[in-house]
């Protein structure tokens, strides 16, 4: 089943500020979200779960993703390490 990823307004705007590896690498995991859902990307640096249906990994040291799943939706989030909305 594929799933459909949705990129927050703000994580938009906050991407396209990010470095080129930082943006690649989450242009993989969006990819890997969509084709594997939420629990996809276990091989993923600090994959974790956080609560129900919200997961998070790391994109770099100092870049995170977090995503919530839902209906067949998954959101995702992204930016530093300090300010991921763990």
């Amino acid at each position: 089943m594929a799933y459909t990823v949705i990129l927050k307004k703000a994580a938009k705007k906050n991407l396209r500020k990010l470095p080129l590896n930082v943006q690649q690498r989450f242009e993989a995991l969006a990819i890997a979200l969509r084709d594997g859902g939420p629990t996809g990307p276990h091989g993923w640096s600090n994959y974790g779960k956080l609560g129900e249906n919200e997961y998070h990994c790391h994109l770099t040291y100092h870049y995170a993703a977090c995503w919530r799943c839902e209906k067949g939706t998954i959101t995702i989030e992204v930016g530093s390490r300090e300010n991921a909305p763990y």
